[in-house]
Order: C-alpha cells, then sequence, then structure tokens
C-alpha cells in the first residue's frame, strides 16, 4: 500500500510540474473587492488556496490540546482553460494536514493525505461552504462551520462558530509578500471563533471547548525568487484582541520590509506595517527528524500600541514533514502568551507558523 501512495505522489508531483504551466490563473491584483459569503467558496481561477483553522482546546477536567487542520488546493489547469472533460483530467490535487498536540503529555501527532480532484471524493465547491478530501470535510456555513478529519485513531470534530466576521488582512485587497504585482495574496480570517466537539486520541473521544482561529487565502504565485520562507504569528489574547503578524524571509536574511500585520480588537481591525511591530527571537530548538534549526520562543512588541508579549511553544517538537503531500517540512505550534498592554497584565493563546528552515520551500 505505501509504495502504491509512493507512486501516486510521484504522477501527482510530474502533474504539477507539467500541468502548472498549461493555463493562465489570475493573479492577487490591488483593487480587489471582496464578497462575502462568495469569497468563502473555492476560486479554482487562482491557482493555490488553502482552508486553515487552528485552535486551543480543553476538556473539563483541564486536559488541553492544540490542532491544526489544512485543507489546500493546488490547480494543475485553469477552471477557465477549454478543454473536453475527462475524467482522468487532473485540474486541481487536494492536500490536506491534520495535526494534534497533546500538551498534558507533551506529545505531537500529524496526519496528511492527498487526492487528485474529483467528484465526491477531493473537491472544494465555488457555490457552498464545503470542502471534501476524502473522508476529511469542511462544511456547514460561515457562521456555523463544522470541520471533521480522522486517521491512525486520532482526530477531531467540531463546530465553530465565529465571534466576529471576517477580518481582512492587508491593503487595497490584497496581503503582499514581496516586491512586484502578483506575489501577494488574497487574504481573510476569522480571528476568534467558539468551538467545541471532540479531539480523539488513540481511539479515546475526548469532549473539548474552547477557541479557533480560520484562516482563507487565495493566490497564484506568492513567492518571490529571493525569499526562503516565512514566519506567521496568530495571537488570541483574553481581552478579546486578536494579532495577527508575519515576516518573509529573505536568502540573504533580511526581511522583506512587505511583510505586514492586523491588530483587531473586538472585531475591528487595522493594517500594521512591518515598522509598526517587532518580533525577536529567544531561543532555538533543533529538529532530530529533518535537522532544521528552528527558533523557539519570542518577544513581541508593537511600541505605538505599548503591547509588549512573550510567545512561548507549549511543546518543542512541532515539526510536520509533509513528505506524502506538499513535500514540505515546517514546523506549526500552539503556544501559550503573557505579557502587558500598557500596564495591565494579559495572558492568551497563539499559534506559529515556520518555514523554511528545514529544508527548500516553494508554492507547493
Amino acid at each position: 500500500m505505501k509504495t502504491l501512495k509512493n507512486i501516486f505522489c510521484a504522477v501527482v508531483l510530474l502533474a504539477v510540474a507539467c500541468g502548472s504551466g498549461l493555463a493562465e490563473y489570475k493573479k492577487a491584483l490591488p483593487g480587489y473587492q471582496f464578497s462575502f459569503p462568495r469569497d468563502h467558496y473555492s476560486h479554482p481561477d487562482f491557482a493555490i488556496e488553502w482552508w486553515y483553522y487552528t485552535g486551543h482546546l480543553f476538556t473539563k477536567k483541564g486536559k488541553r490540546f492544540g490542532y491544526e487542520l489544512t485543507f489546500f488546493r493546488k490547480g494543475i489547469s485553469a477552471a477557465t482553460q477549454k478543454q473536453e472533460d475527462s475524467k482522468w483530467e487532473v485540474r486541481d490535487i487536494f492536500f490536506a494536514h491534520l495535526a494534534i498536540t497533546d500538551v498534558s503529555k507533551k506529545k505531537f501527532h500529524y496526519f496528511e493525505t492527498i487526492h487528485r480532484g474529483r467528484e465526491r471524493v477531493a473537491y472544494a465547491s465555488t457555490e457552498s461552504f464545503e470542502i471534501k478530501n476524502g473522508k476529511w470535510r469542511l462544511w456547514g456555513s460561515p457562521d456555523k462551520q463544522r470541520i471533521k478529519a480522522k486517521k491512525s485513531g486520532y482526530g477531531i470534530d467540531l463546530a465553530l462558530n465565529p465571534v466576529w466576521g471576517p477580518v481582512i488582512h492587508g491593503q487595497d485587497g490584497i496581503s503582499r509578500k514581496g516586491e512586484g504585482l502578483g506575489h501577494a495574496s488574497h487574504y481573510y480570517s476569522f480571528t476568534r471563533l467558539k468551538t467545541a466537539g471532540t479531539i480523539t486520541i488513540k481511539n479515546q473521544d475526548y469532549p473539548v471547548t474552547g477557541i479557533s482561529w480560520m484562516d482563507h487565502e487565495f493566490s497564484s504565485d506568492q513567492l518571490g525568487a529571493d525569499q526562503a520562507g516565512w514566519d506567521w504569528f496568530s495571537l488570541q489574547l483574553e481581552n478579546n484582541q486578536e494579532i495577527m503578524l508575519y515576516l518573509m524571509r529573505k536568502k540573504d536574511a533580511t526581511v522583506d520590509p512587505h511583510s505586514s500585520g492586523t491588530l483587531v480588537i473586538n472585531g475591528n481591525y487595522e493594517h500594521l506595517y512591518t515598522s509598526k511591530f517587532r518580533i525577536v527571537p529567544r531561543g532555538k530548538w533543533k529538529s532530530k527528524k529533518s535537522g532544521g534549526i528552528y527558533p523557539s520562543g519570542w518577544d513581541i512588541s508593537l511600541p505605538e500600541k505599548n503591547i509588549r508579549l512573550k510567545v512561548i511553544p507549549l511543546v518543542k517538537d512541532q515539526e510536520l514533514i509533509t513528505t506524502e503531500s506538499t513535500q514540505v517540512t515546517y514546523w506549526e505550534g500552539a503556544c501559550k502568551v503573557s505579557g502587558r498592554i500598557g500596564k495591565k497584565k494579559v495572558k492568551g493563546s497563539a499559534y506559529v507558523e515556520l518555514t523554511g528552515y528545514a529544508g527548500s520551500l516553494t508554492d507547493f
């Protein structure tokens, strides 16, 4: 079975390499006007798209979990291209990643799946809030979201309700990632979702409640040739504030000036230029599996807002090596937050994503 899966992955990657230039996809360009609920659904005229969930969940007895579930769509042939339909035609490849952090036991578990786009098997609807990748699913409505994924005795089954509406990142309809037209994405988030359901660990179900974060991002060519990876942060503070920040790292070890962020207060959001925040790594962690050396622990400040925070991983090893799907190795981890806003102490939770520290990074 593993050999067949490896053959399938090789065929898929060949299709990606050979098919990515067959059709012209739209680029994420300035002036885009978001329209909801339409933009919650799939955008097959863009080459890359993902729906991304992370969260912090607790049992009644205080046992803590973090989770990540991401649905990826990679376009191979643009939906606008006129072609004769065929059951063998590959227009989209669908990947998905599931990760669960068992904070109490300091254990990290992750899983992945991959399917070519096919009716009833793997798809992202353009008309409703519905994505499927095998038995892993996202469905419902933007106001009442459901996610479900399970593999090898581990899984999640969660209902999520946004506390406030979508937060649009960036300016003029785009979140810029680098110099030049198209090195950007259309990007919005639900930055606080009330969450309830079950987490499954070794076939044992744990009823949980907590909060989650959801990103939806679509583009066609985010990364420039000089970029090595990114550090991305989502912070959820107990005073109903959220902060999203990202640093695009260049191969010469500098930070791309188009990096940015968003400050959210009770659902109202404000764009943050790179000059408005500082992120200082305070430690390192080396993976025994990949050999990658990742920053581990950060001081984050927004001086003009008088915000000073510390972000600490809840478990050191939260690395995903996705050899059976996106072929990218990255660190995606649940963290805790403490610090001050003005003179007031504040606490919260965070998720941090670190790419490009182990192996090369592409738009997969």
